[in-house]
């Protein structure tokens, strides 16, 4: 491995494990952020810095979309306006060759979600990582296969539940998603649950929660009450990533957990 490379994985390694540690609600330490498109052409690296300048203007409003460019019926719509889909299939393929920021440009597969189209419990993390962007399914790495535990520890499985993100393309690097682009993808996300219509969903981790609760309010202190997403009971709980790090988050997790089973019982009990 070269000594490059050896940095890069060591302060990615620092950055995830100060992340986690922000689960807890405790001060965050934020490293300077440093956008990379390694083993990207030139060429591409000029496209995503010009597309980049492009989005700007138009957010300025000193230049409008050309016809010509949108390609497809979800582009020719603005961050707050959603077209509306009979099904998960037919949403996924509206959306899929997305470019409505630069993340499009540097993904290798869009990831739209996985599991029951008509899930009563629906879990959203924050973005694809390296597995799921490769794959083109959420919650596939190391911390997927813990997720698919906790769902088996549940009395049900992956596909008995619905799963998604926030974003549907990996960052660069793995880094935090931004408010922006969170705000690009939300309206993708709310026809997602208009189409799913779960009766529970659980956020998974601090970003997540943050981006569908639309508060700073540290993780420790969102966590063990209810909250509503869209008109949903939604329940907050760690990342399955974090638990990888801290084994003191798993029990916390779990009862997080026992929380949402038995509020499904509770809703379903008479059906």
């Amino acid at each position: 491995m070269a000594f490059d490379d050896e940095i890069r994985e060591v302060y990615d390694l620092a950055r995830r494990a100060l992340s986690c540690q922000a689960e807890l609600g405790h001060k965050e330490i934020i490293f300077e952020q440093h956008r990379s498109y390694d083993n990207i052409s030139q060429s591409t690296t000029n496209e995503i810095k010009s597309t980049e300048e492009h989005f700007a203007e138009m957010a300025a409003g000193s230049i409008t979309p050309d016809a010509g460019d949108q390609t497809s019926i979800m582009d020719q719509t603005s961050p707050n306006q959603t077209v509306e889909f009979t099904g998960v299939d037919d949403h996924r393929q509206a959306i899929c060759d997305c470019t409505k920021c630069p993340l499009g440009l540097t993904r290798t597969k869009f990831v739209y979600g996985v599991g029951n189209p008509n899930a009563d419990i629906m879990f959203i993390g924050e973005a694809p990582g390296r597995d799921e962007d490769q794959q083109g399914e959420p919650f596939v790495g190391r911390a997927g296969k813990l997720l698919d535990k906790i769902i088996i520890a549940m009395g049900i499985t992956r596909d008995d539940v619905y799963i998604a993100n926030i974003l549907k393309c990996r960052p660069p690097d793995n880094r935090d998603p931004q408010p922006d682009e969170m705000k690009l993808c939300m309206p993708y996300l709310k026809e997602q649950i208009r189409l799913i219509k779960p009766q529970l969903i659980c956020a998974l981790g601090r970003i997540a929660a943050h981006g569908l609760l639309q508060t700073t309010t540290p993780l420790g202190k969102l966590r063990g009450e209810w909250h509503r997403f869209e008109d949903i009971p939604l329940i907050v709980t760690y990342h399955p990533a974090a638990l990888l790090r801290f084994q003191q988050y798993k029990r916390p997790t779990w009862e997080d957990m026992q929380t949402l089973m038995a509020e499904h019982e509770r809703i379903n009990k008479d059906k």
